[in-house]
């Protein structure tokens, strides 16, 4: 279907459409590397389903304590063979992937340990979990914490992480940008992180916020030397089909050791019902790499759509993505509302639905966000949010089909334009 032909159902103006055109012309050359990645993803993790032989059992739940359940256990096999891990913990019992990094971190750190991020401060859920005053955070437990901010060039401090990582118990990474504007990591760069820790400290558990990464390169950050990386099921790894869950994976022991905090030491991942979640992880994992696919097209058209409209984007269209997320710089809290406005009435589900901005908990301004999807707060899924603060940018991400992905940005243009920001 063309640009012009979409205008049958959501009239977008001959401006939008020209510049929607224009944009779609100039991301078609990223758009090929982005497919070709898919594909090698696409047979990786068909490799890793029949390698470890699932079969139509697995598909099936159990209640109760869960012991012996076949279907966790196959999942937990299929996904550390698609990460590269020697083992994964993959749970519809993790609620957030923040859940999932609290509980990684609590995993590995005992008081008076020192927990050294590496990338600057942790977006603002997580430093709840590591710095609060209050709930039984890392501090309260007597957990040290230091940090090496990024160079203003949103790049990795190697000479500050040399100078810091030397007493660390973990080194934290996190992959994504967050929300701010600095690019997101490679997997090449998170190698070059690596290097600079284990110069100085070869016993440090290197641990990567995997969020919004997975399956945007070939490989992921165990590849280079990480000990566990982490994320969240409703963003990349489910594929838009799981309902809910996060995944630590990584070295066998330091699993296990994560496995003590999800359930009970002594138990660990040998306990926990699957419930009828297992055939949801399975086939969103199998489709993962075609939805993230999906989701960096998206990505990449709406940075060229809104550079053609006059405002900034991080990356730009043509720059490198490790992550799924973009960044759009739109000058005030009225057109982040408007955009936002714009993504949820382009939306499948609550299309109607108008937001609002909240005081949204573990964050330290009011935040709007629109996700009207099949899944609640599933960020594989076409959604933005954006904090009502400086420097007034959106944080736009997913995107389940190119083509419904790219008619909700238009939406977002035709709603700025609308109310005289375009």
């Amino acid at each position: 279907m063309s640009l012009l032909s979409c205008s049958e159902f959501f009239k977008f103006s001959e401006k939008l459409q020209c510049a929607s055109e224009k944009a779609e012309s100039l991301a078609k050359p990223y758009f090929e590397k982005i497919s070709e990645v898919a594909a090698y993803n696409g047979e990786k993790v068909l490799s890793a389903f029949i390698k470890n032989g699932v079969a139509e059992m697995h598909l099936k739940g159990t209640t109760g304590y869960g012991y012996n359940d076949a279907g966790r256990d196959k999942l937990d096999e299929v996904f550390a063979e698609a990460v590269g891990a020697e083992s994964a913990l993959v749970r519809h019992g993790f609620v957030n992937g923040t859940h999932a990094l609290s509980t990684a971190l609590f995993g590995i750190l005992r008081p008076n340990d020192k927990l050294l991020c590496v990338t600057g401060k942790p977006y603002d859920t997580l430093s709840e979990v590591i710095f609060g005053e209050y709930g039984g955070s890392l501090k309260e437990f007597g957990v040290k914490y230091e940090q090496v901010d990024l160079l203003s060039d949103g790049t990795p401090d190697y000479d500050g992480i040399k100078n810091s990582a030397a007493g660390a118990k973990a080194v934290y990474i996190q992959r994504s940008r967050g929300y701010s504007l600095r690019p997101s990591l490679s997997v090449g760069i998170i190698g070059k992180i690596v290097e600079a820790v284990r110069s100085v400290n070869k016993k440090a558990v290197i641990m990567v916020d995997n969020c919004y990464g997975e399956f945007t390169e070939k490989t992921e950050p165990l590849s280079v030397g990480a000990d566990l990386i982490i994320g969240s099921l409703i963003k990349n790894p489910g594929g838009g089909i799981a309902r809910t869950g996060g995944y630590i994976a990584g070295q066998s022991g330091l699993v296990e050791l994560c496995s003590y905090r999800l359930t009970t030491v002594g138990t660990g991942a040998e306990v926990g019902c699957s419930l009828d979640e297992n055939r949801s992880m399975l086939l969103g994992l199998f489709l993962a790499p075609q939805t993230v696919e999906s989701a960096l097209k998206t990505a990449v058209f709406a940075s060229a759509l809104f550079e053609q409209l006059g405002f900034e984007a991080f990356p730009k269209y043509n720059e490198p993505r490790t992550d799924i997320i973009t960044a759009l710089k739109l000058g005030g809290e009225k057109q982040l509302i408007a955009f936002c406005e714009g993504i949820q009435s382009g939306s499948p589900v609550d299309s109607m639905a108008a937001p609002e901005p909240w005081d949204m908990p573990g964050y330290d301004s009011r935040v709007i966000m629109a996700a009207g999807a099949f899944t609640m707060g599933a960020s594989i899924e076409l959604s933005a949010d954006a904090p009502l603060r400086e420097p007034f940018a959106v944080w736009l991400q997913g995107g389940l089909t190119y083509p419904t992905g790219k008619t909700g940005i238009l939406c977002a243009a035709k709603r700025m334009e609308e109310k005289g920001f375009i």
